[in-house]
């Protein structure tokens, strides 16, 4: 994975897994040990739906850059889903408090979201190669004959 991807998947997972540290301690207080177990699953599997989201999306970036948008869109719209899916799973079982972990998904969800949107904005990533520009231009300052 090349620095930048690797930047950007670094400043959207510590923030979100600080957050579901948060989460997982006020959940604890307030309904105990499975409402901590909860968040923490919650944050958890938010953050591995959106780190494999955002392989996928840098991949697709690099093979396939006429369907990044798409691509993006789609897999942002499939990864909602899944994590609905997930509750609406979860909503009946006695290992963890399902409310705490719909609340711990959803807050890491827009935490990761946040996070990973300030990084894109923060990085600087050119959008055209200067030492391409240079050598295209040493190529074309000679004479045409």
């Amino acid at each position: 994975m090349p620095s930048n991807d690797a930047r950007i998947l670094l400043q959207a997972a510590v923030p979100t897994a600080g957050v579901g540290a948060i989460a997982a301690v006020v959940s604890g207080v307030v309904a105990g040990g499975k409402g901590a177990l909860g968040a923490v699953v919650g944050t958890l599997l938010a953050i591995l739906f959106m780190g494999i989201g955002l392989y996928v999306l840098q991949r697709t970036a690099k093979s396939l850059p006429h369907l990044f948008q798409a691509m993006g869109l789609m897999l942002y719209v499939a990864q909602l889903l899944l994590l609905l899916i997930f509750v609406g799973l979860f909503k009946d079982t006695t290992a963890f408090d399902p409310q705490t972990f719909a609340i711990g998904l959803v807050v890491a969800t827009v935490v990761w979201m946040a996070a990973q949107a300030r990084a894109h904005m923060k990085a600087k990533i050119f959008y055209v190669d200067p030492e391409a520009a240079k050598d295209e231009k040493n190529e074309k300052s000679g004479s045409s004959s």
